[in-house]
């Protein structure tokens, strides 16, 4: 059974064939059909919903079945809240039907409102509907292709080419004239080292040949070409040293290169791309593949074009020599080179697939360490242990596939080059034997094939060093062509003053399947503190993410001081903006650094100015090296109410015209929660403040309370007139007095049995 959620026609889950064939009429067709999880109590039961060229179906079970006529007066409505989806079938204003589902299902979803939508207006024009029968991805509503689903499959779906690393050239370019000089070296370099198998042939034979059939030795000849040799090879050692290491200098900074702009371009992708990548992939691609890139280029491409020269240079002057032994000595090429076409096919997607499964590998790690607390807590660690082991066992798996393909051919390739040998051997000795060759040529012949097949051999291992420098090209090369979801505006906008007026006008987002805002309007005055009020998942931290601009709006803009803030630069909008999270995150560094981060260039009399004014400069004074007390990574060493007012030090130094304040004071204890205020009153003075709160308490200086449900703004209005109002805000109220009225029972309890 097929449990991805799916639109098509007619092939149904298996499960339904028999449910679906009793209910259809002769020649009634399934245009589109909808298999949903929910009943109405939420339970996970499974439906399936059919639509027809006449009617709407839903199929419970074999027994109930419901039907729905086609009228000019139906309509299918969707709608979604926290993680649950729901279709309304409508009869004019009133509800005849309502079908829920988990988000996996919306874009299914919205596919079969379509196919619904075509058929009932196909059924009451007379005219036949241009139906899709097409099947539609499950996680992002995209037509797929043969099962797959070009935008969540991409990566999977696109093995990597060698010809990926053409595009390193853009790393290259500025380096051209260094690489020039490093191949003109190593074209010398090469050259050198194909001299002496030359010198071989005339001490063979006016040497040591004369003086076996009792010759004296020509001493003078002996010096000039032992000399000659010992030259060859000295500039040989000084050319390849000078190349190798102007070409590894190349590399290393090609390398570099290349991990800075990743790393630039990854940090102006938006959160959408964040929040749908592993941070152990993202380290993985960064660190490792560029390193494997650095090295490919510094060593196994120098070597691969030294093995290209050596085999021109060297076929040339067999060639030269003599044509029909160099026949002979290249029959092996394309042999090698079939072997090499069919290995190479197979190797391109299984490095491909290791280095996915590598930084499965790395994901756990980057899991784990960070939430080594969590892990201990819960005595978890035989449980990461196991993940960990299943990650690598799964990564030796694939391996070993790969290392079958290799370890076959790489001995294949050898032993061609060792029969070839044979053969050269033995054809070296009929034209010795027919004197059409002397020997010291045959020796000359042998010592430049036995370079040749050796660069031969070498040249064959390229192939696998090339398809994982592809692989990692490609890794990184799927970083840098995604283009971020909040762009920087092609003919930016300056302010110089901010105010402060925020306008939201109709306002609308979806994270990915789900509507989260929806047709939201909203006016704060500069100056003005408005609280941002409602249940878990009413929408108040993404609309805090929507002004930040971490997010761009589906739907209706939102404008500071009525420039539409997608018209400002990014980097130019968020530096009038101060964010004090609920979980402030503080880097590895010291105190003074952490606060200074929005500013690096900021005096110690501001650090310190800025501290006092969040109530952290008592407390810092007190660590063991003051402002300059190193804090772990994570705020580490500091209690959440200590880190916390750093966070405030930090959003103050800046002086933000904006101020974001989300659930600052939502986990810490009613002592350092008074702190923390007397921190936030310092901060909030001045500013234009949105502040979300579950803690209703907390916004008794706001100038409005704003009250969300669903993504729209149900209430506004001030504490007083609220409560009047007895509506929403009223009833968040009191179920909150209630629950601290019980925790003071509790407390009022336990504090008399202990005095018992």
């Amino acid at each position: 059974m097929n449990n991805t959620p799916t639109l098509a026609s007619p092939s149904y889950p298996d499960v339904w064939q028999s449910t679906v064939h009793a209910h259809l009429q002769d020649k009634e067709k399934v245009h589109a059909w909808l298999e949903i999880n929910l009943d109405e109590r939420l339970h996970f039961k499974k439906n399936l919903l059919l639509v027809t060229g006449y009617r709407l179906l839903c199929l419970s079970d074999a027994s109930s079945v419901t039907e729905f006529p086609y009228r000019a007066t139906l309509k299918l409505e969707q709608h979604d809240h926290a993680g649950v989806a729901s279709l309304i079938l409508l009869d004019g204003k009133s509800c005849l039907a309502r079908w829920r589902y988990t988000l996996a299902h919306n874009p299914a979803a919205l596919r079969f409102i379509k196919q619904f939508e075509q058929q009932l207006n196909a059924f009451l024009t007379g005219h036949s509907a241009d139906t899709d029968t097409l099947e539609y991805c499950g996680k992002c509503g995209a037509v797929l292709n043969q099962e797959q689903c070009p935008l969540c499959d991409a990566d999977e779906e696109t093995p990597p080419s060698a010809w990926t690393l053409l595009r390193l050239w853009r790393f290259a370019r500025p380096y051209r004239w260094q690489l020039l000089s490093g191949f003109l070296l190593m074209l010398a370099s090469t050259a050198a080292t194909l001299v002496p198998p030359y010198l071989t042939m005339p001490l063979m034979d006016r040497v040591l040949i004369p003086y076996q059939n009792g010759a004296p030795i020509d001493t003078r000849i002996v010096t000039w070409l032992l000399a000659g040799l010992f030259a060859s090879a000295l500039l040989a050692w000084g050319l390849g040293w000078a190349k190798t290491y102007i070409l590894a200098l190349v590399s290393e900074r090609i390398g570099a290169d290349l991990r800075t702009v990743t790393y630039d371009h990854l940090l102006k992708l938006s959160l959408e791309y964040f929040g749908g990548k592993r941070t152990g992939d993202l380290m993985a691609r960064i660190g490792s593949e560029s390193d494997r890139i650095c090295v490919f280029l510094s060593l196994h491409l120098l070597d691969f074009a030294t093995d290209v020269l050596m085999i021109a240079m060297t076929a040339g002057i067999l060639i030269s020599i003599n044509p029909w032994l160099a026949a002979v000595t290249l029959l092996p090429l394309p042999i090698i080179a079939w072997m090499i076409h069919i290995v190479r096919d197979k190797l391109r997607t299984g490095f491909e697939k290791i280095d996915r499964v590598w930084s499965q590998v790395s994901n756990v790690l980057a899991d784990t360490i960070p939430g080594i607390r969590v892990v201990k807590a819960f005595a978890q660690e035989d449980r990461e242990a196991t993940r960990f082991r299943e990650a690598n066992a799964h990564n030796l798996l694939v391996n070993d596939h790969i290392n079958k393909i290799w370890s076959l051919f790489s001995p294949s390739v050898t032993l061609l080059t060792e029969i070839g040998l044979l053969v050269v051997w033995a054809f070296g000795i009929w034209l010795v034997s027919r004197n059409q060759i002397t020997v010291g040529v045959l020796t000359a012949f042998l010592a430049y094939i036995s370079r040749f097949y050796t660069r031969l051999d070498s040249m064959s291992r390229i192939v696998s060093v090339t398809q994982k420098a592809a692989s990692g090209a490609k890794r990184i090369f799927d970083i840098l062509d995604h283009v971020s979801s909040v762009p920087e505006p092609t003919n930016p906008v300056h302010l110089e003053n901010v105010a402060g007026r925020i306008d939201i006008y109709n306002a609308g987002f979806r994270y990915g399947n789900r509507s989260v805002i929806k047709g939201l309007n909203l006016n704060i005055a500069p100056g003005e503190m408005v609280g941002l009020v409602g249940h878990s998942g009413s929408g108040k931290s993404t609309l805090v993410n929507l002004m930040c601009r971490f997010y761009d709006v589906s739907e209706g803009s939102i404008s500071i001081d009525g420039v539409n803030i997608r018209q400002l630069p990014i980097a130019e909008y968020r530096g009038n903006i101060g964010l004090v999270l609920q979980e402030p995150f503080l880097f590895f560094g010291s105190i003074a650094e952490n606060i200074a981060y929005g500013k690096p260039d900021a005096t110690r009399a501001e650090i310190v100015a800025a501290a006092r004014a969040a109530h952290a400069h008592e407390f810092i004074l007190r660590l063991p090296h003051g402002y300059d007390s190193l804090v772990g990574e994570r705020g580490h060493g500091l209690s959440g109410g200590e880190r916390q007012r750093i966070s405030i030090a930090r959003a103050l130094l800046i002086d933000p015209r904006i101020l974001i304040l989300d659930e600052a004071t939502a986990s810490v204890d009613t002592e350092t929660e008074k702190e923390i205020q007397k921190a936030l009153d310092n901060l909030v003075h001045g500013r234009t403040t949105i502040a979300i709160a579950h803690r209703l308490s907390t916004l008794h200086k706001a100038n409005r309370l704003v009250v969300l449900d669903r993504g729209e703004v149900v209430e506004v209005g001030n504490h007083e007139e609220l409560m009047a109002k007895q509506g929403a805000y009223y009833r968040l109220y009191l179920a909150q007095v209630r629950n601290v009225d019980t925790d003071l029972d509790d407390q009022e309890i336990h504090h008399t049995e202990a005095d018992a």
